[in-house]
């Protein structure tokens, strides 16, 4: 199944490493945080990625594109150009790196990506949050319910926006407001082909329009995940997954 990430903002409370280089690309035990969302991805086999870039594309763009020779050993005959590896960074993904505006909000973003998904489901996040979330229990449970939209579900110790819930339907989306329940948006989205619909253009808002006119069609529904979460928003946020990673406790890591 195709997944979106979403790396294209410009990562403003994270400036202390965003003035050089974009957000998505900030390293948690050497290698870029967006590296690690991949990595559970394509644990559970969803390997074909599409990046939705903006603030320094070029940086992402250069980091894919030379994946292979920077996580690899090698020999290269400076005679003839030949290269010959010793050991390869055993990864078969395939990654679509798309340019989508420097100013265009999240919703823009996916928006620009409906013709590269086609007529089809698809996975969607973040491009700075990592989680021990199960995929496949994901998919099974949006495809038990048949609506157009799942959202995954958090509780983490940092209030950031509320979906409130009958059960597993959402009937209200909110950014940001005072929790009453505790749960928030999480990304590790699934969306069925009719959600880009909804979305009008560069300056919507995924989190706003699109997904509040989800959950009054009736449309939205949460999956729980009770397990870790945690988005890389600050200076703080980086430091305490560094910290997991180096003590060898990252609950994310597969």
């Amino acid at each position: 199944m195709k997944v979106i990430i979403l790396a294209g903002g410009f990562g403003t409370r994270l400036s202390e490493y965003t003035e050089e280089i974009p957000k998505p690309m900030v390293k948690v035990g050497g290698r870029p945080i967006i590296w690690h969302i991949m990595k559970t991805y394509a644990h559970f086999g969803h390997k074909d990625f599409y990046l939705a870039l903006g603030y320094k594309a070029e940086i992402i763009k250069e980091y894919f594109l030379h994946y292979r020779s920077v996580n690899s050993d090698f020999r290269v005959d400076l005679k003839n150009g030949d290269l010959k590896s010793y050991q390869n960074d055993e990864i078969d993904w395939k990654v679509s790196l798309v340019q989508t505006g420097l100013e265009s909000l999240t919703g823009g973003r996916v928006k620009r990506l409906k013709s590269l998904i086609g007529n089809e489901t698809c996975m969607l996040t973040y491009g700075d949050g990592v989680a021990d979330i199960n995929l496949d229990d994901l998919l099974k449970f949006h495809n038990s319910h048949g609506k157009m939209v799942t959202v995954s579900a958090v509780r983490p110790s940092a209030r950031f926006g509320e979906i409130e819930m009958k059960g597993n339907k959402v009937i209200a989306f909110q950014e940001k407001p005072q929790t009453t329940q505790g749960w928030i948006n999480g990304g590790y989205f699934i969306i069925e082909p009719e959600f880009f619909d909804l979305i009008e253009g560069d300056k919507t808002i995924l989190e706003r329009q699109p997904l509040e006119r989800a959950a009054e069609m009736g449309e939205l529904m949460a999956y729980h995940h009770n397990g870790y979460w945690q988005c890389m928003d600050t200076k703080r946020d980086r430091d305490h997954l560094e910290e997991l990673w180096s003590s060898e406790k990252a609950p994310w890591k597969v």
